[in-house]
């Protein structure tokens, strides 16, 4: 199964026939969400400018300008050289008549994704693109502007279109879009006063990534996941066929919920709603609740094309319920865990953790065997760190929130939390990867260091120390883009300050030129807008210079940057319905409440410090203390 290939008459390219040494450039705006191409020439310039739009979610659009810089009156035509054909390898398409000017196509995926299950449709209206645009003799500037609009129904797309129309009469097409996307990027603004390269590869992972999440008022568009790449998909097997992965939930998830909890729902949501899916899945398998797949797409059943990842590289599971931890912690949104399918989940997972592990007379402790940890180079091991600590992880996340929610708490949970074995060597003081890992054996990625983060494992600063000390040196430097972050995060974590720079410099051989795209692998192979590579990236800077860690009782800090940084600010950090804006220096942190919640149960909110000291956090009341160790709580 993949994502389907809906063909864009978006893709095109503008060329200036006979113009006299033209100099041409492309510019990637990352605070309008929009890219033009501009042909300039000594008599006049022309610019193809294309954009998603952000509030009308169905609709792409973009315009040609041509504007006159000298006194001449000659028209003045530029061709348009489309790579547009309304076919698809995947979607049965079939023209259907023109509505207001647009040409309309539409029609069923081909093959479902399982045998017998739905093939969604796709309807299409687009306005025809000529061969060439040409400004009459009289004129100085005209602008012509195209729609396209893609939805599931045809009711949905002639709406959609007849609005971008509606705009375009009004002319306030682009101003609305550059509204939206404007209002969305200041409330996750985040800036730093340091090198102009880390600077531009944090505007950039910003905006792929928000580019990746819905809108905050589509409620009605059923969201379907982040992928790897994205929504980039080349030919087929290329970007992971647009699946979701656990990429989603550790390595994207943990910002787009600091910045935008209301995306943050919307991918819990899409979890929820492939539960029957994973619940097939580990039935499937032959264990109780519900085993989430590897590779995801629509249903939630098992569409990863090798049967090993599916059936071993079971972590995901933890790791999907660590996302809905983490927003539990951070939101107390009860409406998702009593009303919209969360708890169901949560217990759900529980189940299939209890259901997988095997008790050892031997050891006295309970076993997970056979499996794939994030490390791919070893398979079918026993007692994965990792694997078995983020079982232990959501067996006490079930717990907690079953009492928090006034229900029974099955004694196992507790019980096989407490008893499950999380490798351990007593004499080096480190954490081995599985039963039977020899020191210096290679790694493909971080495995074990995520144990300190994003798990919050307990364990001491030697033993963290170790972990990373005993890791770095033996992890694959060709491997995926995400994991030098995760050394960064544990050196400063640690204060070894330069180390973490030093991790954090890898990270720019996977970014590319000019517009700071990543890719998987630094050889340049792999998914291409590689956003966990970006998210890994962003954690560095929102939850590793900041010391953001989001715990039970409270947003804790503990700031730290490399010598080369000296500033942070990040505006819109939301926590428990208020919105935070928080300034970070070496000598001092201020925080302004800029938004409270509407919801009545909201309270207000402190900073704490280790000291003991404590300042209310009142809106618009900016506070600023030393930086030091904290925790943001409520108010008691």
């Amino acid at each position: 199964t993949h994502r389907a290939d809906v063909p864009s008459p978006l893709g095109l390219r503008m060329a200036a026939p006979g113009a006299r040494s033209p100099a041409e450039s492309f510019t990637l705006d990352t605070w309008t969400g929009t890219f033009s191409h501009t042909i300039q020439t000594p008599g006049y310039t022309a610019t193809h400018q294309l954009y998603a739009h952000h509030s009308l979610v169905h609709l792409m659009a973009f315009s040609i300008t041509i504007r006159r810089l000298d006194g001449s009156t000659r028209p003045i035509t530029i061709q348009l050289q489309s790579l547009f054909v309304p076919q698809s390898q995947d979607l049965g398409l079939t023209p259907g008549p023109d509505f207001q000017g647009a040409h309309y196509i539409y029609g069923q995926t081909l093959v479902p994704e399982v045998e017998g299950g739905p093939r969604p449709t796709v309807h299409m209206l687009w306005t025809p693109t000529p061969h060439s645009l040409t400004l009459g003799g009289e004129e100085r500037e005209r602008c012509w502007e195209f729609l396209a609009a893609v939805a599931g129904n045809e009711e949905e797309v002639k709406r959609s279109y007849s609005e971008g129309l509606a705009l375009v009469a009004a002319g306030s097409l682009l101003r609305s879009h550059v509204r939206a996307w404007a209002a969305l990027r200041r409330g996750c603004s985040v800036e730093l006063d340091g090198p102009l390269a880390l600077r531009q590869a944090l505007h950039g992972c910003l905006y792929y990534l928000l580019s990746a999440v819905p809108p905050r008022d589509s409620p009605g568009v059923p969201f379907h996941g982040i992928s790897p790449g994205g929504l980039s998909n080349g030919t087929r097997g290329e970007d992971y066929w647009g699946h979701v992965f656990w990429d989603q939930d550790t390595w994207m998830f943990p910002n787009i919920l600091l910045l935008h909890p209301e995306a943050a729902r919307a991918v819990l949501q899409y979890r929820v709603r492939t539960l029957e899916g994973a619940r097939r899945n580990a039935q499937e398998q032959g264990y109780e609740g519900a085993k989430f797949p590897w590779e995801s797409a629509a249903t939630g059943r098992e569409v990863c094309p090798e049967e090993i990842y599916g059936a071993q590289e079971i972590h995901v599971n933890g790791d999907v319920l660590m996302a809905f931890e983490q927003y539990y912690c951070t939101t107390q949104d009860m409406k998702l865990f009593q009303e919209d399918g969360g708890w169901e989940l949560v217990e759900a997972v529980a189940q299939y953790w209890c259901s997988r592990m095997e008790w050892s007379e031997e050891e006295q402790l309970y076993h997970i065997r056979g499996v794939m940890p994030p490390d791919e180079y070893h398979s079918q091991v026993d007692n994965s760190a990792f694997t078995n600590a983020m079982a232990r992880r959501s067996l006490n996340f079930a717990a907690d929130l079953a009492r928090d929610l006034l229900l029974p708490v099955p004694e196992e949970w507790e019980d096989r939390a407490r008893k499950i074995k999380v490798p351990f060597d007593e004499e080096r003081k480190y954490h081995p990867e599985y039963d039977g890992y020899s020191p210096g054996e290679p790694v493909k990625q971080a495995d074990v260091v995520l144990l300190g983060f994003p798990l919050m494992h307990p364990m001491s600063a030697e033993v963290r120390r170790n972990d990373l000390e005993m890791y770095e040196p033996v992890t694959d430097p060709a491997g995926p883009a995400m994991t030098w972050s995760m050394f960064a995060v544990g050196w400063l974590e640690l204060k070894e300050l330069q180390r973490a720079r030093s991790q954090l410099e890898k990270c720019f051989s996977n970014i590319t030129e000019p517009f700071k795209v990543w890719v998987e692998n630094s050889d340049g192979s792999g998914a291409v807008n590689f956003l966990t590579g970006m998210g890994g990236f962003l954690q560095v800077v929102l939850f590793g210079f900041t010391g953001f860690r989001i715990t039970r009782s409270g947003l804790r800090f503990d700031p730290a940057f490399p010598d080369d940084i000296t500033k942070l600010n990040i505006s819109g950090v939301s926590y428990l319905g208020n919105k935070l804006e928080v300034t970070i220096t070496r000598e001092e942190t201020g925080m302004e409440v800029t938004e409270t919640s509407r919801d009545p149960r909201a309270s207000p909110l402190e900073a704490v410090l280790e000291s003991g000291q404590r300042f209310p956090l009142r809106e618009g009341q900016s506070v600023s203390f030393p930086t030091a160790p904290g925790w943001i709580q409520r108010s008691p």
